[in-house]
């Protein structure tokens, strides 16, 4: 990878009763909490040594001492009325910036790795974006080299049919792209690795 690349994660601040609410009714606000967290550092170093400028987009307002450290990480403000508004609105923002190519990812996938985020950027010398599906029908890596406008709009968002209305957008405006490996989100008591089960 190279200075050219952006990588972009979209973060909340880890409040209790704001975040993971669906995993929360099965094993509660502490535990709930604490799987959050531990999400946000696995994510963290994924991409704190990666060789691409990282943008860290906050859903609330921006926190200045936390885990993504100002000297590291490039803080942004989300923005837009939804998922997609506010996707669309991070990838005008850092291609804009001049990067030739951007992949936005969330904190809940426990197996993402960063040989996937690498080779995501590979992806994109071939292809005009790349989805790495999740296996709730969503995707938890989503990378282009230009703004692709009709994917961030008329998508029904947080449902089973997120990256099969993308892809089907994709074709029918003769858009090429790769996909990656599926991978889990976590989003339930069903979801949750033996490794962070350990860990509550």
């Amino acid at each position: 990878m190279t200075e050219q690349q952006a990588i972009i994660i979209f973060v909340r601040e880890p409040v209790w009763g704001k975040v993971k609410t669906r995993l929360a009714a099965a094993i509660g606000e502490p535990g709930a909490l604490k799987v959050y967290k531990l999400l946000l550092e696995h994510t963290r170093q994924l991409v704190k040594d990666a060789a691409a400028a990282v943008f860290v987009y906050y859903a609330d307002e921006v926190v200045e001492n936390d885990i993504w450290e100002g000297g590291i990480f490039i803080k942004q403000q989300q923005r837009g009325s939804d998922l997609g508004k506010r996707m669309k609105h991070a990838f005008s923002d850092v291609l804009s910036f001049g990067y030739q190519k951007a992949v936005i990812i969330g904190s809940d996938c426990y197996e993402l790795t960063k040989n996937i985020i690498e080779q995501a950027f590979l992806q994109l010398d071939e292809y005009d974006t790349v989805i790495g599906p999740a296996a709730d029908g969503g995707y938890y890596l989503l990378g282009m080299k230009k703004i692709v406008p009709a994917i961030f709009e008329n998508i029904a968002w947080s449902t089973d049919t997120v990256k099969d209305e993308t892809v089907k957008i994709l074709r029918g405006n003769n858009y090429s792209f790769s996909l990656l490996k599926q991978l889990t989100d976590i989003d339930e008591e069903k979801d949750l690795p033996q490794a962070i089960k350990d860990q509550l």
